[in-house]
């Protein structure tokens, strides 16, 4: 396997030439340049396609063993280029490569592809009994169109397209306009050991996300992103009644129960909440405490919240960076500073120096708030945590489950019981118990009610990416 050598090598194999459409793209953290990515259109897409079909019969024809043994090859290919990968990443993402960040996302990659190769999915007799006999199989779909984000761009890009190879289908890719580089690095990287035509991946505007997402040669679409733009997509499919995963916005709640410790939670609260910089769909966004522990739990999580380091990612001591663009950067603020003109307390933060260069905003807690306040009934999607007293553990579920959306939700307490008692009754796809958002490449994931629908992950994800038959006889 050929190993590219310095990132400056794979950055330029995947920029844009002068004299083509492109975008420069800006580090976050210091305003500079990162490299011109190429702008394709709804020609180059088309294009794309076409040859995604074309390749799609010959790489479903190798079968499960052949397409894995792929994955697993590909998966070499990351970890031998995982320094440059996550230089680019840190760079135009912004986020720092130590800490569960950079490094952290492309030994994701790497871990989620070998995970993939090596679920297992067999045919299931379904029925077998007075002489009758049905057996479920899961064909491939054909193309899949694969819309990502940006807050982690890589990973989320192997999470799509992982189990839609495996699969036996072909995959086209529309990485996030805030982050093409990374995810053509990645790409790039992964291709050395696909057949050509498999993996494509296109770099545009709008209008290539919205023409993939309608198109009718694409089979299945996945996208994880905003709920706006989720059913958005949802209607886009009607026409050709497409597949769809979806994992769309959270807004997740914790609920600490009065028989917590305050010190030995709040390095998992913080996490929870701050992994990315906040920057995740499925991290802790409203933290409810009850009364008996609130004042030590807002204590224990400002003391370890301040100690965290955040600053220019390449720079190794940092774990923190900063939103990684000026509209999130808005965003954030002004929900703090709603919270501030309401009479909410700042432990923490909530001071951002607009001098500095990127779009840092410092890490914030906010206590004394009301529930209905749009730091709480909105997704802030960055560094800035409410938290909200409650006096029952009743009154605690109702706020939890107010929202519209249920990615995920999290119980923090030291009784196994009484914190599973409370799990089941949070309406979320994904619940933890003393930890928040940790995922496992063999555990399902997926979203309640407006976080959208559709299962990714182990035996259950790679069903989402096949097309059920059940054969009788």
């Amino acid at each position: 396997m050929e190993t590219l050598e310095h990132a400056d090598t794979l950055l330029g194999s995947v920029e844009a030439p002068e004299g083509t459409p492109r975008q420069e793209m800006l580090d976050p953290a210091t305003g500079e340049r990162v490299g011109f990515a190429p702008l394709q259109s709804v020609a180059d897409l088309e294009a794309a396609i076409t040859a995604a079909r074309a390749a799609q019969p010959g790489w479903a024809a190798l079968g499960h063993a052949a397409r894995s043994a792929s994955l697993l090859r590909a998966a070499d290919a990351v970890e031998a280029n995982a320094e440059e990968l996550a230089r680019i990443l840190s760079r135009e993402q912004g986020k720092p490569l130590n800490g569960p960040n950079a490094r952290f996302e492309v030994g994701a990659c790497a871990a989620w592809l070998r995970a993939t190769a090596a679920t297992v999915l067999e045919p299931e007799t379904v029925v077998d009994a007075d002489g009758t006999k049905a057996v479920l199989h899961y064909r491939p779909i054909g193309v899949v169109g694969a819309i990502g984000p940006w807050n982690w761009p890589m990973m989320i890009t192997v999470w799509q397209i992982a189990p839609a190879l495996r699969m036996g289908n072909t995959a086209v890719v529309k990485p996030s306009g805030m982050t093409p580089l990374s995810v053509l690095a990645l790409v790039k990287v992964i291709n050395q050991e696909l057949p050509e035509g498999v993996l494509h991946v296109v770099p545009g505007r709008r209008d290539v996300g919205a023409a993939l997402a309608e198109h009718p040669a694409i089979s299945k679409v996945m996208f994880t992103g905003s709920t706006a733009t989720g059913k958005s997509i949802i209607r886009s499919s009607a026409d050709t009644v497409k597949r769809l995963t979806l994992e769309l916005g959270g807004n997740d709640a914790g609920i600490v129960l009065p028989d917590a410790d305050p010190k030995a939670i709040a390095e998992g609260l913080f996490w929870g909440a701050f992994i990315n910089t906040g920057q995740t769909c499925a991290a802790l966004k409203r933290l409810y405490v009850h009364e008996d522990i609130y004042e030590d739990v807002c204590a224990a999580l400002t003391e370890y919240a301040a100690n965290v380091p955040m600053g220019v990612g390449l720079d190794e001591q940092n774990v923190l960076g900063p939103l990684q663009n000026r509209s999130q950067y808005e965003i954030v603020a002004g929900l703090v500073q709603d919270a501030k003109d309401a009479g909410a307390r700042v432990l923490l933060g909530g001071n951002p120096d607009e001098n500095q260069p990127g779009y840092f905003y410092p890490t914030t807690l906010v206590a004394d708030i009301d529930n209905d306040n749009p730091l709480v009934a909105q997704e802030q999607f960055g560094p800035a945590l409410p938290i909200i007293k409650y006096t029952n553990v009743d009154h605690a579920v109702v706020m939890a489950n107010a929202l519209e959306v249920g990615l995920g939700a999290s119980v923090w307490g030291t009784d196994p019981d009484q914190a599973h008692a409370v799990a089941a009754r949070l309406e979320a796809g994904s619940v933890w118990i003393n930890n928040h958002g940790a995922v496992n490449p063999m555990a399902p994931f997926g979203g309640a009610k407006q976080s959208g629908y559709g299962l990714e992950f182990g035996t259950e994800g790679l069903k989402h990416l096949g097309q059920p038959q059940v054969i009788h006889g």
